[in-house]
């Protein structure tokens, strides 16, 4: 028997990236996956990849700004499979790339709305339902090797992983007692659109990483989904409150 069979997982963001992947790595281990997501054609095109892998997937409306698309689509997990094991929020932009006093106000807005909002009210929803099961849950939150280091050029998207972290580490001690885990993963700049967008944005930027990145190369979203599942596992429920690097060993030095 699968490891997750039965489960029924929430992930936002799962229109690509890391997301899709963990997505496709949750359906091969059984889970029922919501694809909580704010552009439809990507994210149906994630339900049926999760459908072809032989497991069910729901795709629900969501923009992760939007407080109330976040407890409406939980709820909508909720009404639909009566209870929810694990949340992943994932959703998150890379912001402009520009030194500090180049960012504006909307900038800040916008990135905090997404990265930091959507990790909190996510949270919010979900915590809020796995108080009201016996079982719990669990809870894997998307920051990044900029939430542990300085990003030069990327004040405001270090800011807000930075910001995960805190969020994660603070709500593991709050609920700890209830059952429910929570943890985050840091990647390294990880293959996704979000990161080829970047580099179009900085095209001497992929070479810099790379001479940075020990492993001489950039992350794979299936390498992280797997370190997800690892934290979501049964098998680790003495894991809760960290901030796992998956960098290539950027910050072994």
């Amino acid at each position: 028997m699968a490891e997750f069979t039965n489960q029924i997982v929430f992930i936002t963001g799962a229109g690509s990236g890391i997301g899709r992947a963990t997505a496709l790595a949750f359906a091969k281990a059984g889970a029922t996956v919501v694809v909580a997501e704010i552009n439809e054609t990507s994210g149906q095109e994630t339900v049926s990849q999760v459908n072809q892998i032989g497991s069910e997937g729901l795709f629900v409306h969501c923009n992760v700004a939007i407080p109330e698309q976040i407890f409406r689509a939980v709820q909508q997990t909720v009404d639909t499979y009566g209870r929810l094991d694990i949340g992943i929020n994932n959703a998150g932009i890379g912001g402009r790339y520009a030194r500090l006093t180049e960012q504006t106000q909307s900038d800040f807005e916008q990135i905090m709305a997404i990265n930091v909002g959507g990790v909190f009210y996510g949270m919010q929803a979900q915590i809020q339902q796995m108080l009201t099961q016996k079982a719990g849950g669990k809870i894997v939150n998307i920051s990044s090797i900029a939430g542990v280091r300085g990003m030069p050029m990327g004040a405001l998207y270090s800011a807000s992983k930075h910001a995960v972290i805190g969020l994660t580490k603070t709500a593991a001690l709050e609920y700890v007692r209830r059952h429910i885990r929570i943890n985050a993963v840091c990647p390294v700049y990880t293959h996704s659109a979000m990161v080829d967008e970047l580099f179009r944005a900085a095209p001497d930027m992929e070479e810099k990483m790379l001479r940075r990145i020990p492993i001489g190369r950039l992350g794979e979203p299936q390498e992280i989904a797997q370190a997800i599942l690892w934290l979501c596992s049964d098998d680790n429920n003495f894991v809760t409150g960290q901030a796992i690097q998956l960098d290539g060993g950027m910050t072994a030095g």
